[in-house]
Formats: structure tokens, C-alpha cells, sequence
């Protein structure tokens, strides 16, 4: 019983887990730090499973470029596949390409297209400082961890806890069965509320998606 117990009191806190207090807290001074002079950013988010050459990438590229001439920092997760095709649209049109790079035992690695680059250990202190330093969300097809930023912006909006930015699921083929069953499910069974779903649009065209948020975003 008192290994237990024992047990218990050292989970909750030891000398190991508070010193990596100090590690988190770098984290996020390091991140506001670095960002904190750029122009307003617009996030990409996407599958890291993405190649080169394929319509989903060369339509994020695309999206990085025309973000970036309309004056707004392209911020990714730093990785491959959609994340460096908007990296690289927005490096090569000679703007602000920002890598928000996490350490993973696979998939992850920086791409060469970020100019600004930030390394992050924490899930949730990466998460801060893309809410913090993004006027829009752009969300291309994607895994669970596209689903999850989505789902993270959408509920501190809907929280009030941050202030509303528009969020734009690209790709009408991909996102269209995930709306429905919002409708059908969320909307339909009043899990969320009547005015919940205009926070997400759902477009197809990379000048679509700037128009929309140049609408939305007064530089």
C-alpha cells in the first residue's frame, strides 16, 4: 500500500518534472520572442504524407505565395508535405516562411523553406504560439494532427477565448463528408449551437482563400 502511495506522490511531482517547468517556459519565450516582429501570420495546416509534384502540394505552394505577396507571414508546422509546400510558396515569393518544427520519432523534419525556425519538444506550447501570431487558418487534407489544430481553434472561438479568425477548410472533396456529419451529427443532435458552423468556410481556390481572409484582416 505505501508503494502505492508513493507511487502516486511521485508521478504528480518530482525534481525531474520540475525542472522541465523551466524547459516549457523557454519554449514559449523563445516562440513570442521570434515571432513577435513578423506581419501578422495566416496558418497552413496539412498532411506531412503530402509528395512533391502532387495537386494537394503544389496547391498549398501556391497558397504560400499568394498569402505572402498579400503581406502576411506563412506560418507551418515546419515539416514536409503540404507544411513545405506553403513554406516554399511563401520563401520564394520572398516573404516571411515560418517553421514551427516538433520533435517526433518520425515524419517530422524541418523542411529547407522555413527562414524563420522554431524548435518545440511540447505539443501544447507549439499550439499557443500559432493561436497567438495567426489572423486565419488555412486547412488543407490532413491527419490527426490537421484535425486537431481544426478542432483547438474552433473550440477557443467558440469559447470566446480568443478572438474569431477565419477558418478555411481547403479542398470541398476532402472536408465534405466531416461538414455533413456536422450538420447531420453535431448540429442535428444539438451537440453544438445554431450560429457554430459559419465559423468554418470551405473553398477550393487559392485566391478565393486570400480574398477571404484580406476581407476578414486589415494589415
Amino acid at each position: 500500500m505505501d508503494k502505492i502511495e508513493n507511487q502516486y506522490v511521485i508521478d504528480a511531482l518530482n525534481s525531474r518534472e520540475s525542472w522541465r517547468m523551466f524547459r516549457i517556459l523557454s519554449e514559449f519565450v523563445d516562440g513570442i520572442e521570434q515571432m513577435s516582429g513578423l506581419p501578422p501570420g495566416v496558418s497552413i495546416f496539412g498532411s506531412a504524407r503530402v509528395i512533391p509534384g502532387s495537386p494537394e502540394y503544389n496547391q498549398a505552394e501556391q497558397v504560400g505565395k499568394l498569402v505572402s505577396e498579400a503581406g502576411f507571414t506563412v506560418i507551418t508546422g515546419g515539416g514536409g508535405g503540404i507544411m513545405e509546400a506553403g513554406n516554399k510558396g511563401a520563401a520564394e515569393a520572398g516573404g516571411h516562411s515560418v517553421g514551427l518544427n516538433i520533435e517526433l520519432p518520425f515524419e517530422q523534419s524541418p523542411n529547407p523553406y522555413a527562414n524563420v525556425r522554431l524548435n518545440f519538444r511540447y505539443f501544447f506550447v507549439r499550439k499557443v504560439i500559432f493561436v497567438k501570431h495567426s489572423v486565419a487558418y488555412v486547412v488543407m487534407p490532413g491527419g490527426f494532427g490537421t484535425l486537431d489544430e481544426l478542432a483547438e481553434a474552433l473550440t477557443l472561438i467558440q469559447t470566446h477565448r480568443i478572438k474569431p479568425f477565419p477558418v478555411i477548410l481547403m479542398g470541398s472533396d476532402y472536408w465534405g463528408g466531416l461538414v455533413d456529419w456536422f450538420k447531420d451529427k453535431l448540429m442535428g443532435q444539438e451537440k453544438i449551437g445554431p450560429g457554430d458552423l459559419d465559423l468554418i468556410r470551405v473553398m477550393d481556390d487559392p485566391q478565393e482563400v486570400v480574398r477571404a481572409i484580406k476581407q476578414t484582416v486589415i494589415l
